[in-house]
């Protein structure tokens, strides 16, 4: 009778275990290593609200600035790996700064779970209307006859456009000044008002510029033309294929988070990303929507980086 009594005991037990959670079941949140206004923040609250719509749950997006996007991705590196927190992850929070900088605090493969690649868009050199080139074949020959006299303006040391003009560099052997600055807005209005002749930096960042007749551009990072500037080459078409990788963000969770909740999320994402709408938010920011595996997200996370470690050794850069 003992024995009957407690196998009905734990039997009832069973009963009244309540069944596990669906993730989510809760409100997320998404950090975004950057302040608010810019690219990654625009492309990061949209993916944000039309995925919360595909999870049925709300996401809650909390830009955290800082150290180049360093502050807010060392956060999610540390938050909870549960699903819950993802992070944006962009060239700079995981390629650029961290070859850079390895005082950061984070590993940009060890230390994340890729969920998701949303969007690529493409780097560009530029220069003021000014400039004695019309077109790139003049441009690399006008650099090239007057070593050390041009100068190219960056958002920063170790930004994406100063590791642009160091692969330049390298692979055509012109020697050109960086002159770093403090954000891409200082950087364009220098360029703008013909203080420093060239500018290097990610699309969207100075397309309106661009389509206003401000900044010629000379040569873009992208697999083909694109409609906007159909007489602007890509990289590869002037012999300069290593430069034609494009940039990117995407989505990141922390090293741990359970297998379930990647897919979950990844799932989401991609069915954001075939809304009309997110799309042309995408696209308007001078950026084009992806939408892959969190396998092929990894893989190109681990190879950029690897490339920019080598690039970083080679040009001796260090942030002081």
């Amino acid at each position: 009778m003992r024995r009957i009594s407690l196998l009905a005991l734990l039997a009832g037990c069973m009963v009244l275990q309540p069944a596990a959670a669906k993730f989510p079941d809760q409100p997320l949140t998404l950090v975004i290593a950057f302040a608010p206004g810019g690219t990654s923040s625009i492309i990061g609250r949209a993916a944000a609200q039309y995925m919360s719509v595909e999870l049925g749950k709300p996401i809650v997006v909390e830009n955290k600035p800082g150290a180049g996007g360093g502050i807010g991705t060392l956060w999610v590196a540390r938050a909870a790996p549960d699903g819950y927190t993802t992070g944006l992850a962009t060239v700079s929070t995981h390629v650029i700064n961290p070859a850079c900088n390895p005082a950061l605090g984070y590993d940009p493969v060890a230390d994340f779970k890729p969920v998701v690649m949303l969007a690529r868009s493409a780097k560009i050199i530029a220069v003021n209307p000014d400039f004695p080139a019309k077109n790139f074949e003049e441009f690399r020959a006008e650099v090239e006859s007057k070593p050390g006299q041009y100068s190219y303006a960056t958002s920063g040391v170790c930004a994406l456009g100063h590791m642009l003009g160091e692969q330049y560099k390298q692979l055509t052997g012109a020697e050109m000044v960086h002159v770093p600055y403090r954000g891409a807005g200082p950087a364009l209005s220098d360029v703008l008002a013909g203080q420093v002749p060239i500018l290097i930096d990610n699309l969207p960042a100075i397309l309106p510029s661009i389509k206003a007749g401000k900044l010629r551009p000379i040569a873009i990072s992208w697999p083909q033309r694109l409609a906007d500037m159909p007489n602007v080459p890509t990289f590869a078409e002037v012999g300069l294929a290593e430069l034609n990788q494009p940039a990117w963000h995407g989505l990141v969770a922390p090293a741990g988070t359970p297998e379930e909740a990647i897919l979950v999320l990844n799932e989401a994402a991609k069915k954001a990303l075939k809304q009309p709408e997110l799309i042309g938010i995408i696209r308007g920011a001078g950026a084009e929507p992806v939408g892959n595996t969190p396998e092929e997200f990894a893989e190109e996370i681990r190879v950029d980086f690897d490339k920019m470690k080598t690039l970083v050794k080679a040009a001796h850069i260090q942030i002081d």
